[in-house]
């Protein structure tokens, strides 16, 4: 006996149910003849008849009707697995495993993610919170978010987040008044300085633009760290200037623990990116969070 083929046995189940081959087409969206050769198929494969055809009607043997009910519950399980995937494309469920930046995980996933996990009450949400330019796909994560110089060419991106950004310096009250307050970005270096070293051991150098020139500045001062919240507190006590983010400077500029400094040379750039790979099948949780990004881009 052949291993008889699936499609043929859902098929002639459907034949059995629907009380004849043309209704069963009919459901099927196929010919009636081709459904009456993919279970003239089957019996051969079988070596069986499973079917009395008459004018009028169409009755399972006995053989066929003892098949049927020993396949009927496989093909339900079958059915529903199927269905299973088809509900879940519809409304997710899983876990979505995000690898982001400290910036973008700080400001910019709190204002996403408790919104998305609403709308997708069967999606759980891993974030794992790192700097280094990893494989996120080879270490397990279902995407990334990186800003656009560090995307790799084969991955897809979509925004997130703020389309523009800005790196801000600034420095304490007292510290300015001690120092005195900086107008060119190369007066930094008479100046103590706040850095900032990625995990990668890469030392973040300052970067700023006017009118076409750039002048790149690498900190050297009495503080170098991988910790954003060390630097920003180092800067409210006096230690030094600090140049990063403006989302981590802002709240302190606006109590006026810190005094902005070169506003006119701070540097602008493109927000971040989620990313992931160019696969056909995305895992349903990525997929309604990129959908979820776009919406959110047009309704902004």
């Amino acid at each position: 006996m052949r291993q008889p083929n699936l499609s043929d046995v859902a098929l002639f189940a459907c034949v059995v149910e629907a009380g004849g081959f043309r209704a069963a087409a009919e459901k099927r969206g196929i010919s009636a003849s081709s459904l009456s050769d993919c279970v003239r198929r089957l019996e051969s494969d079988l070596g069986i008849r499973l079917l009395n055809r008459t004018t009028r009607s169409v009755i399972p043997t006995e053989v066929g009707a003892r098949l049927l009910a020993r396949l009927r519950p496989a093909l339900e399980e079958i059915n529903a697995a199927f269905n299973d995937i088809d509900d879940h494309t519809q409304r997710p469920v899983g876990t979505l495993r995000l690898n982001a930046p400290v910036p973008v995980a700080r400001f910019v996933l709190p204002q996403l993610i408790p919104a998305f996990l609403e709308r997708y009450p069967g999606v759980n949400v891993e974030v794992a919170m790192d700097n280094t330019f990893i494989d996120v796909i080879a270490e397990g994560y279902d995407a990334g978010v990186r800003y656009e110089e560090s995307l790799a060419k084969d991955m897809i991106a979509v925004p997130i987040g703020p389309r523009r950004q800005r790196f801000v310096a600034a420095a304490s009250p007292s510290y300015l008044e001690r120092n005195g307050t900086p107008i060119h970005p190369r007066e930094l270096l008479t100046h103590r300085l706040i850095g900032h070293r990625f995990e990668s051991g890469k030392l973040g150098v300052w970067e700023f633009e006017k009118d076409g020139t750039v002048v790149r500045i690498p900190p050297q001062g009495p503080l170098l760290s991988s910790a954003h919240d060390l630097e920003v507190g180092a800067a409210v006590r006096g230690v030094g200037i600090i140049y990063t983010f403006e989302e981590f400077l802002g709240p302190m500029i606006d109590q006026g623990k810190l005094l902005p400094v070169l506003e006119d040379w701070w540097q602008a750039f493109d927000g971040p990116f989620l990313y992931y790979h160019d696969r056909r099948h995305m895992p349903s949780p990525l997929r309604a969070f990129v959908d979820f990004l776009k919406e959110d881009a047009r309704q902004a």
